[in-house]
């Protein structure tokens, strides 16, 4: 037996794991098994479901589909046993054989360690403020380890029992964010017991370890694009405060649903065309250049231009001229280099784990060029893993 799971029933099979989990630790809280820890239900047990070992083992991700469809087989006819007297031994021989006859995966390869925490879910809402907060908290508590790039390269790392972790690559997107979160408050040991990262639970507060964590991400977000040239892990638009012409001041979350084109401290804004594809949010103009337009919507908040130079991996001083678009689900997919005459598919710089690269005819024109973008960006959507689960914006 030789055969995978699509794309798509694999991502099916991932969403199902993970809402299994994420009912049964709400149904012991609700029973009064999982006590509340850090503001959410606990995971009440020393072992949690492994996702990410199903995204790469197509062999155990079949024996982890076949496994599920004979557990419901099995109930369904110990059900029908109950109620059908006279079936019991042909019904009961059915059921010994599906138990004798199913590839169970092995323990060891579905389980792992987890935390109290290791189902919980961020609650900052990836904040411009919020990044820019974790960003002096990183620099003030980790970055003589760590270094200033998240490599683990820091001044004091070479003193270190354990070299620190690099926070630049896969690894953050490899963990759970509850679990991140568990890491940062109560430090980490080694197989011997011995301690190779403090815990910072008598320095920094709950809400500063998700900010701090929120930072982490958008800095691991800018060395992958500055590295690689794409963004190899989604990463949302940072959260802040917008002034639309329609509507007001509200969130940028508010503006979900829609695509968004995010023009950076542009200094001839008044090039920038409108168009009815995008909504276009101008970030860091100068009063002066406000008064001389009209802007769809735009934010003036140093905190947003911090966050996007982040995820652009430039440094702030140099965020002018930069243009991102963002797709309907709040992802940013594209982005545009100051000076850029057109776009092309390059620009994509976040795509579609299923994408082949190559799904754009070539194109002319800068006009075919971004409506090739925001066909590319509505047919191949992205989701986020963490730990190997999806999860949502």
């Amino acid at each position: 037996m030789d055969w995978t799971l699509p794309p798509e029933a694999l991502n099916g099979l991932l969403m199902l794991l993970h809402e299994a989990q994420m009912g049964l630790r709400a149904l012991c809280y609700v029973l009064g098994l999982a006590p509340e820890v850090h503001g959410q239900p606990a995971w009440p047990f020393a072992q949690r479901l492994a996702g990410e070992l199903l995204g790469q083992e197509a062999g155990h991700a079949r024996r982890v589909a076949l496994a599920l469809l004979s557990g419901l087989a099995i109930v369904f006819l110990l059900g029908l046993s109950w109620c059908w007297r006279r079936a019991r031994p042909i019904l009961g021989l059915l059921t010994a054989l599906l138990l004798l006859l199913t590839p169970w995966p092995a323990a060891r390869l579905l389980l792992v360690p987890a935390v109290p925490t290791s189902l919980h879910q961020s609650p900052t809402q990836f904040t411009a403020d919020g990044i820019v907060r974790g960003q002096a908290l990183y620099q003030q508590y980790c970055l003589r380890c760590h270094g200033s790039d998240g490599r683990g390269e820091g001044p004091a790392a070479e003193h270190l029992p354990m070299w620190p972790p690099n926070f630049s690559g896969a690894l953050l997107w490899k963990r759970l964010d509850g679990e991140l979160f568990w890491r940062v408050r109560h430090g980490l040991r080694d197989r011997h017991g011995q301690e190779t990262m403090p815990g910072f639970a008598q320095s920094l507060s709950d809400p500063q370890i998700w900010e701090l964590l929120d930072f982490l991400q958008a800095q691991a977000a800018g060395e992958s694009l500055r590295e690689a040239g794409v963004w190899t892990a989604p990463v949302r638009l940072p959260n802040a405060r917008v002034q639309c012409r329609q509507g007001g001041q509200k969130n940028v979350q508010a503006l979900a649903g829609q695509r968004l084109r995010i023009v950076l401290a542009n200094d001839k804004p008044s090039a920038i065309t409108e168009d009815p594809r995008l909504v276009t949010v101008f970030v860091g103009l100068a009063p002066e250049v406000l008064l001389s337009i009209d802007p769809e919507c735009q934010s003036n908040s140093p905190e947003m231009t911090q966050a996007l130079a982040l995820v652009l991996g430039v440094p702030s001083a140099q965020v002018a001229g930069y243009q991102l678009l963002v797709d309907r689900q709040g992802w940013l997919r594209v982005r545009g280099k100051p000076g850029q005459a057109a776009w092309s598919e390059n620009d994509l710089v976040c795509r579609s784990s299923s994408s082949s690269g190559t799904g754009v005819a070539p194109v002319g024109s800068a006009a075919d060029g971004l409506e090739a973008l925001i066909r590319r960006m509505d047919a191949e959507p992205v989701r986020l893993l963490r730990g190997g689960f999806p999860h949502g914006t």
